[in-house]
């Protein structure tokens, strides 16, 4: 496999809610496309959703324990078994229960604390010691034909290099840190040429090769094609899905009809695992990301492949995720935030998925989910204690649930959940 050089320095459908008679037809209208609020206060409403709270999920437990298993091999200097658990995963194609390659995770801890000592460095803008890359150079001599410990220095390599790109401390000049970045990308280049990963067949390859993506001079030409590579690798795998399309957003390497297009021929290719969600899954992050693309994607397609997600009864991280995106991402906008008017139509139609979302597919709460789905994607701001984004998740989930249910607990009732669905508790 060539690479260009881095730059020199079927589904169920949707059954509608019987609505009580006492609520005006026109206001019932309204509140499904989250255009009025009920007129109960929420907060009140909100107690009366009793939905099981899970603060620490079991993907979080999962993603945990790869990452520390990585951390504690590498300090260990077990460099071999750490190979040897790398390529197993890659082999046997194994996730966690919310789809994150243990590949990638075992991986990420093996780098960690490389990573971290090069960024404290980079934050403060000076040039970090170079002992824990020569450290590393030294294991990848020592074990030349392992292309998980290369995987492990090219993944540190592009690490270090983006916290040179997002560095904004003083004294830091642009083209400076734009040439550590390339610095270290064309060095995690040469550290992955020597590996095919159709050869060893290995996803966690192609997918570092894709994130290469980010120093090529023209990655438009081959963005679709890389991707292709990993999907075909993986096709089970709805991260890599997402992933392409953030790359084809207009901010990164494409456009809002390259995604379509990309996103409709992904469907067709992986429709044996995925059904009409692999069209959902290359719009999911995007629209979260860019959501000009609301005037772009299919609404119809995207609601559809909501309904095969949640069809393939996926982990509740997952229905955590797309009902959080359905309820915060997709919530109403007002004044000068408001949508135009086809952005907006479809930006109904899928916070209208909300409703069977919760009421039949939902069974317990990840708060963290929704904290995340409030703040945004991408790096911002310190974030609170994990504490309070637990509480702020959990305010949120129910107060958009509150809001969505409000005819059916204005009479005083509560909704229950269950692995059989939500169903109605008498007032007492």
């Amino acid at each position: 496999m060539t690479f260009d050089p881095i730059a020199p320095s079927e589904s169920p459908r949707r059954t509608e809610r019987r609505k009580p008679a006492r609520a005006p037809a026109f206001a019932r209208l309204l509140r499904r496309l989250g255009l009025a609020r009920p007129r109960a206060d929420i907060d009140s409403l909100a107690r009366r959703i009793l939905l099981p709270t899970l603060p620490i999920s079991d993907e979080e437990h999962a993603r945990i324990h790869f990452h520390d298993a990585g951390q504690r091999l590498a300090r260990q200097e077990d460099w071999a078994r750490l190979g040897e658990r790398i390529a197993e995963a890659d082999a046997a194609r194994l996730h966690t229960p919310g789809g994150e390659a243990a590949a990638g995770l075992l991986a990420e801890g093996a780098r960690a604390d490389a990573v971290a000592a090069a960024g404290d460095a980079v934050h403060d803008a000076r040039t970090p010691d170079p002992a824990g890359l020569d450290a590393l150079e030294q294991v990848r001599a020592d074990h030349p034909d392992s292309y998980p410990i290369a995987l492990v220095i090219a993944l540190t390599h592009m690490d270090i290099g983006r916290a040179w790109r997002m560095c904004t401390a003083k004294g830091t000049a642009t083209p400076d840190r734009e040439a550590h970045f390339l610095d270290h990308f064309r060095r995690a280049e040469d550290l992955l040429g020597s590996f095919d990963a159709e050869t060893h067949d290995a996803p966690s390859l192609a997918a570092a090769q894709c994130a290469l993506l980010a120093a090529r001079p023209a990655p438009r030409r081959r963005v679709a094609d890389d991707y292709a590579r990993l999907i075909a690798l993986d096709p089970g795998s709805a991260r890599h899905l997402r992933a392409l399309g953030e790359a084809l957003l207009p901010s990164r390497f494409g456009t809002f009809a390259e995604l379509e297009l990309e996103a409709r021929r992904m469907a067709a290719q992986t429709g044996a695992h995925h059904g009409a969600g692999a069209y959902t899954w290359v719009w999911f992050d995007a629209l979260a990301i860019e959501p000009d693309g609301l005037g772009t994607v299919d609404a119809e397609f995207f609601v559809d492949g909501l309904h095969a997600i949640a069809a393939q009864a996926p982990d509740q991280h997952i229905i955590n995720e797309i009902a959080a995106f359905c309820g915060l991402t997709m919530a109403p906008r007002t004044g000068a935030t408001r949508l135009p008017a086809t952005q907006e139509r479809a930006r109904a139609a899928i916070h209208a998925c909300l409703d069977w979302l919760v009421a039949q597919h939902l069974h317990e709460l990840h708060p963290l989910i929704w904290s995340q789905a409030l703040i945004g994607p991408g790096p911002g701001p310190s974030l609170p204690p994990r504490r309070a984004l637990v509480a702020r998740g959990r305010q949120a989930a129910l107060r958009v649930i509150a809001e969505r249910f409000a005819d059916e607990i204005a009479d005083g009732c509560a909704l229950g959940f269950s692995s059989a669905g939500m169903y109605r508790l008498p007032a007492l």
